[in-house]
């Protein structure tokens, strides 16, 4: 099985912004745990990250046909991308959307979540143990 892990706009800068929200661990650190939990559930990976909405769309829609799922945390674009949500629907791949907060617990505009409108599942509040839950659901619903 292989999965695109995406990560959207200032997860760049994990252990540097809000560390009460997002914790103190570094995005190289979240890296080296997705893979670890890809090579313990035998899942090919590719990790990518990026502040900008039409790279992730890009990478989204280059996923067809070459990945078999998607483990997505959109950050804030989770609140106001219809762009994200469209890729997702058009490439029609099972996408868990993740979130290191509980954004449900936050400011009422982060409740509403697009992208989360073509997800087959949500975790969010876990840390970077969502990342792990969204890996593991999709390898035990969807895997080959």
């Amino acid at each position: 099985m292989k999965l695109l892990v995406l990560n959207g706009p200032n997860l760049n800068m994990l252990g540097i912004r809000e560390p009460g929200i997002y914790g103190t661990e570094s995005y190289a650190a979240l890296e080296a745990f997705v893979r670890d939990v890809c090579a313990k559930n035998g899942v090919e990976a590719e990790l990518y990250q990026s502040n900008h909405e039409g790279d992730l769309v890009d990478k989204i829609q280059a996923a067809l046909g070459t990945a078999d799922g998607i483990v997505i945390n959109p950050a804030a674009y989770t609140h106001t991308s219809v762009a994200i949500l469209d890729a997702l629907k058009a490439v029609a791949l099972p996408a868990v959307e993740v979130h290191l907060s509980d954004v449900s617990a936050r400011e009422e505009f982060r409740h509403i979540s697009y992208a989360g409108m073509a997800c087959v599942k949500t975790f969010a509040g876990y840390g970077f143990d969502g990342y792990r839950l969204a890996i593991e659901y999709l390898v035990e619903h969807y895997g080959k």
